[in-house]
């Protein structure tokens, strides 16, 4: 006879916290250098109704996780190849950490950086 085990209660991320984990995880990203704040005009609605981080929008919907970044890329590299190299090392960095499935990584380049030639 197989005993069930019944859960003693509950753990939860909050989106605040998944925010820090993705900013943490795209700032470490090829050609990356650094997020931007979505601007509040536009975008107060997503960010009461999840969690955000400097650049960083988290929304969690029917137990599926949907990320935002707005990021600011390096000068001379790839764009595309950028934005697919974050949502891919966001997605793994969540789904590895927390264990829930991530349903969306939008990637939105606000900048692009021209580092100093001397």
């Amino acid at each position: 006879m197989k005993e069930t085990v019944q859960p003693k209660g509950r753990i939860e991320v909050s989106p605040t916290a998944i925010a820090s984990l993705v900013h943490q995880a795209v700032t470490s990203s090829y050609g990356i250098v650094g997020t931007v704040p979505k601007n509040l005009a536009t975008g107060i609605a997503d960010a009461l109704s999840g969690g955000s981080h400097r650049g960083v929008v988290v929304q969690v919907r029917d137990g599926k996780i949907i990320i935002h970044l707005y990021v600011v890329v390096e000068y001379g590299t790839r764009i595309a190849a950028v934005a697919r190299s974050a949502m891919n090392v966001v997605k793994y960095t969540v789904e590895k950490s927390l264990g829930i499935p991530v349903a969306e990584v939008n990637v939105h380049v606000e900048k692009i950086r021209i580092s100093d030639l001397d």
